[in-house]
């Protein structure tokens, strides 16, 4: 279902997945795009699977557009305004589903925006955290996430692996299960649909069973 949600900077563009064959969502998730600037947008394929993976899942999954990115308004400003944006996307998904726990997550840059907001929004109680940019940009506050999660590295990644993860954040692994698709660039080509069986198979793992 495509919408507009409201967010600090002007309304954003925005794709909500419901839980699948009609079922009561089990959990409801946000997924981030990776940056801006360089072509990330809600349709980004890695994006698409790792959110395809929770909806299989059976979460209701929310991705959306950045301030500036195609049709939501704003402008990208460099200064953080993404991570108020997830802020804004989570406050309609806590709206749509009262008392569901709220996950959230992202590719590259949008990672590294899910794992910011958790240090600051105690409602987030999972983060998917796909091609962690850890050698692209400053990810210190990886330090600080407290919510169990998952982190899914590129093997071959140019942005950064998940040895590198593992060397500068060695507290990770308390509560981040970390995995790699070996043999793999940043966009896991060829290798999508297995973003998408790892993500879901983490994401059952954390839900309840149904009665």
């Amino acid at each position: 279902m495509e919408l507009f949600i409201p967010g600090p900077a002007g309304r954003l563009e925005a794709v909500l997945w419901p839980a699948p064959d009609k079922q009561a969502p089990r959990a409801a998730a946000v997924m981030c795009h990776p940056h801006p600037l360089f072509g990330g947008t809600l349709k980004n394929n890695v994006v698409f699977r790792a959110a395809r993976g929770l909806n299989q899942a059976g979460l209701a999954v929310l991705r959306f557009n950045f301030r500036g990115v195609e049709r939501s308004e704003g402008v990208h400003d460099g200064q953080g305004g993404e991570v108020e944006d997830l802020g804004a996307a989570l406050d309609w998904l806590a709206a749509q589903h009262p008392g569901l726990p709220l996950w959230a997550g992202g590719f590259s840059f949008g990672a590294r925006t899910a794992a910011e907001r958790a240090t600051r929004d105690a409602r987030i109680q999972r983060v998917v955290l796909v091609a962690l940019p850890v050698r692209k940009f400053d990810c210190s506050f990886l330090r600080e996430v407290t919510q169990p999660g998952y982190v899914l590295m590129a093997g071959e990644d140019e942005y950064g692996t998940l040895p590198e993860l593992r060397e500068r954040f060695p507290e990770a692994a308390r509560t981040l299960e970390l995995d790699e698709v070996p043999g793999v660039g940043h966009f896991f080509e060829g290798q999508t649909q297995e973003v998408t069986r790892r993500v879901q198979h983490w994401a059952e793992r954390q839900l309840e069973p149904r009665t």
